[in-house]
């Protein structure tokens, strides 16, 4: 049986761990527009189209619906937001992997005409069905 060379699986893990908090960090806290005050993060989406319809799934897990905004204008979608760190003031934070403060994404549409047809949670989510017009 070989001996394991723990020198290069360490460096593995090292590159590793490098590689998956740049891409969280890419994710998470880039700037949305230039003139923003504050620092966001972008929730990850999927999207879907049918010839009807377009379907815009956000993740948003601790989200209060009520104080989203969601603004259609033009081919541009906005969903904007605030989550709260869900701690007290004696909380001591051991690990933080969940983005908190504010969020906002900005969604070009592939198609000219839309209106929004339905918002709902869906698990954690916001599903939000635009029609085509």
């Amino acid at each position: 049986m070989p001996i394991p060379n723990f020198e290069n699986w360490m460096w593995a893990e090292a590159c590793e761990i490098l590689d998956r908090a740049d891409r969280l960090q890419r994710q998470f806290f880039r700037p949305t527009i230039i003139n923003v005050s504050q620092a966001t993060w972008e929730p990850p989406i999927d999207i879907y189209e049918t010839d009807e319809c377009i379907k815009i799934l956000v993740a948003l897990p601790g989200i209060v619906p009520e104080q989203l905004k969601v603004k259609l204008e033009d081919r541009h979608l906005l969903i904007a937001g605030h989550r709260h760190l869900p701690t007290g003031d004696n909380a001591h934070i051991r690990r933080l992997e969940i983005p908190y403060g504010r969020f906002e994404r900005h969604i070009e549409l592939p198609c000219v005409g839309a209106q929004i047809n339905a918002r709902e949670f869906v698990n954690g989510c916001l599903l939000i069905s635009l029609r085509k017009l």
